[in-house]
């Protein structure tokens, strides 16, 4: 774990306490994960636009959305060892500097062709890597008792990709393709100063001596690695799933416009970021697996009625709704697991093997979403085989996980 509350703290009495400073680090890294998200999202809300004036298949236009995703998931490992190495004052600012690059190229020069949007989301996938530096970050600030709730707060940075969804194509439509990419790459150069002038690590973080590539491979020999990350997969790629197909799914499936479909996903969205530290505090209280539990839960019941397809007003938005705050509790709850079970040294590595699943989890669904409506002209096997996914996730959860967690706290903290 992080080094004991009462060393960071400097008192036995109150070995919760949180130190004063905490507080604005947490705020200046939710704002960064917030900007960088924001970046990392750009694609999605023109998912239906490009493939209109580029004349895209429903694959293809999965694939666009999807890159990425893919991408800023696998560069979670590298990233979150080297915030285990270097700190979020050196990372976070290294990380927003790297996305204004695809962000520029891809608002005046990479949106003319699928090769060009593919090529330059492959390196806006750079912005997905931001939530690994902050979980190390954030983490080392806070005592165990609050860690859930701090990395729930900061969670709430996946938000940024509702700035996307309500602002891209309105900016697109009023004005031209670029201002969006420029808006954007102009807050992450304002947040890369900002924050290399006031961030700051914790005093007592743990730096590891070993090798990159030592750490890497003893993080992958953690159970709490594979255990988390199967979670993450199904609690984090929901929801990014839902978040960068939504708008083709409500417009495909439902005929909406491509304006109302892109504010109908960015209130999927700040429900998901809402429920997310609210996830993270009920796991700090009664437990992460009793968290995972009620969330997964949740998911199988609006997948198996949203694959009906009812009318949107009220069971389909109420089946996506349920869906988007069960899969941002279930969020929280994971990284509160993290907190709880994973080694001081190794919380970045571990953070960014988790991460990584979580955002190839939110890799496959559109794929098959595409893919089956191609087929079927219909979306229901993908949500039934939503369901199945959490259903396992849940049987995995009541039994692997709680072992663990039991073997590790006591069983009333276990759930």
């Amino acid at each position: 774990m992080f080094q004991s509350s009462t060393r960071r703290n400097g008192t036995a009495a109150d070995p919760a306490r949180v130190p004063g400073r905490a507080w604005p680090m947490l705020a200046l890294a939710t704002i960064g994960f917030a900007v960088n998200f924001w970046a990392w999202a750009l694609l999605s809300p023109l998912g239906p636009r490009f493939k209109d004036t580029l004349e895209l298949s429903s694959f293809q236009q999965s694939l666009l959305v999807a890159v990425p995703v893919v991408v800023g998931s696998l560069g979670r490992i590298p990233v979150g060892a080297l915030t285990d190495r270097y700190g979020g004052r050196v990372m976070f600012p290294l990380v927003s500097t790297a996305t204004v690059v695809p962000v520029l190229y891809l608002g005046l020069a990479g949106h003319s062709s699928l090769a060009a949007l593919l090529f330059g989301g492959f390196f806006l996938g750079i912005g997905g890597t931001a939530f690994a530096v902050g979980v190390p970050f954030v983490g080392a600030w806070f005592p165990p008792e609050r860690r859930g709730l701090a990395i729930g707060v900061f969670g709430m940075g996946m938000g940024g990709t509702a700035i996307s969804a309500l602002t891209t194509v309105k900016l697109v439509k009023a004005h031209a393709t670029a201002v969006p990419f420029l808006l954007t790459a102009a807050a992450l150069v304002t947040y890369a100063v900002v924050a290399a002038v006031f961030l700051r690590d914790a005093p007592d973080r743990t730096v590891p001596t070993e090798p990159l590539s030592h750490r890497l491979a003893a993080t992958l020999r953690l159970g709490i690695t594979w255990q988390a990350s199967a979670l993450y997969a199904v609690a984090f790629g929901g929801y990014v799933a839902f978040s960068v197909y939504l708008p083709t799914y409500l417009k495909t499936g439902y005929g909406l416009s491509q304006a109302d479909a892109a504010n109908r996903m960015a209130g999927f969205v700040l429900l998901a970021v809402a429920m997310r530290p609210v996830g993270g505090w009920l796991a700090d209280r009664v437990g992460p697996v009793r968290v995972l539990g009620g969330a997964l839960t949740a998911v199988v019941a609006g997948a198996v009625l949203q694959s009906f397809t009812p009318a949107l007003a009220p069971l389909g938005t109420l089946a996506c709704l349920l869906m988007a705050g069960a899969l941002g509790a279930g969020s929280g709850a994971v990284f509160a697991l993290v907190a709880l079970l994973a080694p001081a040294d190794k919380v970045g590595s571990v953070t960014g093997v988790v991460g990584a699943a979580g955002g190839l989890g939110g890799f496959v669904p559109p794929l098959v979403m595409g893919s089956v409506y191609g087929a079927l002209g219909s979306y229901a096997l993908g949500l039934v085989l939503l369901a199945v996914v959490a259903v396992a996730a849940l049987a995995f959860t009541g039994t692997g996980v709680r072992r663990t967690v039991t073997r590790r706290r006591p069983a009333v903290q276990a759930g």
